[in-house]
C-alpha cells in the first residue's frame, strides 16, 4: 500500500520559513519524480515544485528564489524548504509521487501565513 505522509505545516508570520517533509512508503522511492502542489480556498490545485529521480528541479514562477525542494532517497523523503513566506502562500500543500502512469497523493498539510 502506497503512503505519502506530509508534515511540517503550520502557522507562520509573513517573512518566515517552514520546511515541509513527505515520507513515502510502498514505492521504490528513488524511481519516482516527487512534486509539491498546493490548493488555496476557492482556487485550483497548482504545481509548486518538483524534483525528478535525477534531482532536476522545477518551480512555479511565484515561488522561484524562495522555495527549494530536495530529496533523500536513503530516507524515502522529499522536502520543501519555504522561505520569505507571504500570505499568498497560504494553502494546503500536497505531496505527489509520479512514475509513468502512476500517481500517488498525500493527505496534505495546511500552511497559513498570517500576522
Amino acid at each position: 500500500q502506497v503512503q505519502l505522509v506530509e508534515s511540517g505545516g503550520g502557522l507562520v508570520q509573513p517573512g518566515g520559513s517552514l520546511r515541509l517533509s513527505c515520507a513515502a512508503s510502498g514505492i521504490v522511492f528513488s524511481n519516482y519524480a516527487m512534486n509539491w502542489y498546493r490548493q488555496a480556498p476557492g482556487k485550483e490545485r497548482e504545481l509548486v515544485a518538483g524534483i525528478t529521480n535525477r534531482d532536476n528541479t522545477i518551480y512555479a514562477d511565484s515561488v522561484k528564489g524562495r522555495f527549494a525542494t530536495s530529496r533523500d532517497n536513503a530516507k524515502d523523503t522529499v522536502y520543501l524548504q519555504m522561505n520569505s513566506l507571504i500570505p499568498e502562500d497560504t494553502a494546503v500543500y500536497y505531496c505527489n509521487a509520479r512514475l509513468l502512469s502512476a500517481s500517488h497523493w498525500g493527505q496534505g498539510t495546511q500552511v497559513t501565513v498570517s500576522s
